[in-house]
């Protein structure tokens, strides 16, 4: 029996169906708690949260308090562009919520001698982790649902760039 091209691509398409349905089971709302946790601990495991940082402080860059922070153990605290944390939601997604860095300074900071300061030659830049959560989406009958893997970017530190300043050629 010859199979026209035509027919060759439909089977394709059933097959693959059906393989998504079966590495993609579809799972009652009770259920999708177990099951993101199950997947999520054998085959996306997460890294370990840092706690929120405290409130407070603004968010601005910690010149004045940095002399007292370089004695801190935590390296958000003691590093030359230093982040505080927060949490991010993520409605409909398992883990529904994650801790990102966000950075406290838009240069970095620079110890001179004795004087601390704010040098804007250089850049604080997010260190950027992707990482796989799971997305609760609606299964095509409306009442299950399925959990699709989906990466996220996330902020996981601060560090220095040099600031590049472009000059154009006056000919």
């Amino acid at each position: 029996m010859e199979l026209t091209l035509q027919q060759i691509a439909l089977l394709l398409a059933l097959l693959s169906g059906v393989r998504t349905q079966r590495t993609q089971p579809c799972y009652a709302e009770h259920e999708l708690e177990r099951a993101a946790q199950r997947k999520l601990q054998h085959h996306y495991p997460q890294p370990a949260e840092p706690a929120p940082s405290a409130a407070g402080g603004g968010g601005a860059c910690p010149i004045d308090l940095y002399a007292q922070m370089l004695r801190s153990s935590e390296h958000n605290d003691r590093s030359v562009s230093p982040w505080r944390y927060e949490t991010v939601s993520l409605p409909d997604h398992y883990p529904s919520s994650y801790v990102r860095a966000a950075c406290l300074c838009s240069g970095c900071i620079q110890i001179n001698g004795s004087k601390i300061s704010e040098n804007f030659d250089f850049n604080s830049a997010a260190l950027i982790q992707n990482r796989i959560f799971l997305k609760r989406q609606l299964c095509e009958d409306g009442k299950s649902y399925r959990l699709v893997p989906e990466s996220v970017k996330v902020e996981v530190g601060c560090t220095c760039k040099k600031h590049f300043m472009w000059r154009t050629s006056s000919a």
